[in-house]
């Protein structure tokens, strides 16, 4: 997670009540990385939420992971989808600006 000045704060949300017992900011984080990811944020078109239904609409599955990075120069929406009956892991890079998948890879369990 990120707030609006680009503090990173590593979020741990419980898979079965969906609470968050922690939440803390990442250290070392300097004011040109926090200002380097909010440009990012501000040019993603796709909200992480977008991003996420799109994964799980050609995955099913339970989302382990969800961040922002770069892929061949283009911003994408990392997403981890495990399913849970083989425990294949399928991570998706989705487009920012587009919502296209760019990239489905699928980790055996």
């Amino acid at each position: 997670m990120a707030d609006q000045n680009g503090t990173v704060h590593r979020v741990l949300v419980d898979g079965v009540s969906g609470t968050v017992p922690r939440s803390q900011p990442e250290t070392g984080q300097d004011a040109d990385d926090m200002r380097e990811l909010t440009d990012r944020l501000t040019r993603a078109q796709v909200s992480p939420a977008q991003a996420v239904k799109t994964a799980t609409e050609r995955k099913q599955g339970t989302i382990t992971d969800v961040h922002l990075g770069d892929e061949d120069n283009t911003l994408v929406w990392s997403v981890d989808v495990v399913n849970q009956q083989d425990w294949s892991k399928t991570a998706c890079d989705i487009d920012t600006a587009t919502g296209e998948v760019l990239r489905e890879q699928v980790d055996k369990g």
